[in-house]
């Protein structure tokens, strides 16, 4: 009887492992596709969804934006690099440095307005002169740009490239084209009109003495009227996708 009833026990025990060991299998295989569910909803099936903003990497962001400055760049260059391209623009026009303020009105009340007037047309042709010549070194900085704040720029306003490309680099853009903009106002005559203006200043009783730095005044005035065009575009590439000339702009930029 004792037997009988072990032999039963043990039927009994491995019943109940193969019952357990079915339950088991069951419950992992329910584990998995439960894994694998979640795993779809997290993801995607990444053979067949279309790239997104999302699956956008900082490098890809990187580059677009620095292809946007480029590609604006180009345009800006394009539009103020020529002939009245500065100087027929009341938004960039370069005005005479403010330390000339007493020359002007002094020789303006003399009725000498037509040397100060060829002077400013100068300091304007000298600009429209070097930013053809510039925009290497514009692309240059670009490229240079680390970008840190990759995904607060994407995601910013829609200049907010421009205004860090701006931030960051005019230090080292200035010091570079002052040698450009110096050959510029030489080529255009702005050095002699100058010397023509403060000679015939001088000459006046009792006025006192103020000098000008051309080449800083063309440097700082033209950086600006560029960023000011550059801004323009690089809002016209991030709201208009037929701006976005390049396959690159229009993966990065297609939101």
């Amino acid at each position: 009887m004792a037997a009988k009833v072990s032999r039963r026990n043990v039927l009994l025990l491995v019943g109940m492992f193969l019952a357990g060991g079915l339950m088991a299998g069951e419950a992992g295989a329910k584990m998995d596709w439960l894994q694998k569910g979640k795993d779809l909803l997290k993801g995607g099936s990444t053979t067949t969804a279309a790239p997104t903003v999302g699956s956008l990497t900082n490098s890809e962001i990187g580059s677009g934006l620095k292809e946007a400055l480029r590609v604006g760049t180009e345009t800006v260059v394009g539009k103020l690099g020529r002939t009245d391209g500065f100087n027929a623009d009341p938004k960039v026009r370069i005005p005479l440095p403010k330390s000339l303020e007493t020359v002007n009105n002094v020789l303006r009340k003399a009725g000498m307005s037509s040397l100060l007037d060829d002077l400013q047309l100068k300091l304007n042709r000298a600009a429209e002169e070097a930013t053809p010549k510039a925009k290497a070194l514009f692309w240059k900085s670009i490229e240079e740009m680390t970008l840190e704040d990759v995904n607060g720029i994407y995601n910013g306003p829609d200049d907010a490239a421009t205004r860090y490309f701006q931030k960051k680099m005019t230090p080292e853009l200035s010091g570079e084209m002052r040698p450009i903009v110096d050959n510029s106002l030489s080529q255009v005559g702005a050095i002699q009109a100058y010397e023509k203006v403060m000679a015939k200043y001088r000459s006046m009783p009792f006025v006192p003495d103020v000098k000008a730095n051309l080449s800083d005044h063309v440097v700082n005035e033209g950086i600006e009227g560029i960023f000011y065009y550059l801004a323009k575009e690089e809002a016209a590439i991030r709201q208009n996708p037929a701006k976005r000339t390049t396959d690159l702009l229009q993966k990065v930029f297609a939101k």
